[in-house]
């Protein structure tokens, strides 16, 4: 694990508020989620306050989902934030790079901009294929090297721009689709865990 792995001081105040909320469940949700429609059990790594888990469950009733972060600061409150869901919103501590969850469970995986705190972004995304039912879809979004405002000594496990289309295809998945975001320095991503 990197000593990146938990949010500064001015990400977990930006994160808190119901300017972020809103940015997240009219801007980040649809642009990320890339027309994919999470559904049955959904689990989403690096979940911080519980933002876009909020919006997926208020927006599908139907939706189960497990909600992860490392820092034991973005639990609590990402725990806080969605209590109101009940037994369709389970938060817990997790290790990306060792997710403590059985093979092919989850029918959806989902990881925005989580990636760059890893450590090992390679073996995340192997633990995130890991966990998904063969069929399950990944999707999600993160940043690449040369990011403004993410300092290469403190990240300095970025992936360069390509460098995910050619990990994607060293892992059981298809239909992968890998685009570059709104700026230069984000990717976004979807691929299927193959049968």
């Amino acid at each position: 694990m990197s000593d990146s792995i938990t949010m500064g001081r001015h990400d977990r105040l930006l994160m808190g508020t119901r300017v972020y909320r809103l940015v997240t469940a009219y801007v980040i949700a649809p642009w990320a989620l890339q027309d994919t429609h999470p559904h049955g059990e959904v689990l989403e790594i690096g979940g911080g306050v519980g933002a876009m888990a909020h919006h997926l469950l208020r927006t599908t009733p139907d939706l189960h989902m497990v909600v992860t972060d490392f820092d034991p600061d973005m639990v609590s409150t990402a725990s806080e934030n969605l209590r109101k869901f009940g037994s369709r919103a389970m938060v817990q501590q997790a290790d990306a790079n060792d997710l403590s969850f059985a093979d092919d469970r989850f029918d959806f995986v989902i990881s925005c901009l989580m990636l760059h705190h890893t450590g090992d972004w390679q073996r995340s995304l192997r633990e995130a294929i890991r966990v998904l039912r063969p069929g399950g879809r990944l999707v999600g979004f993160d940043i690449v090297a040369g990011a403004p405002l993410h300092h290469s000594r403190r990240f300095a496990t970025l992936m360069r721009q390509g460098q995910l289309s050619e990990f994607l295809t060293t892992v059981p998945v298809t239909q992968v689709l890998v685009r570059p975001g709104l700026v230069k320095s984000l990717v976004r991503f979807v691929a299927t865990k193959a049968a």
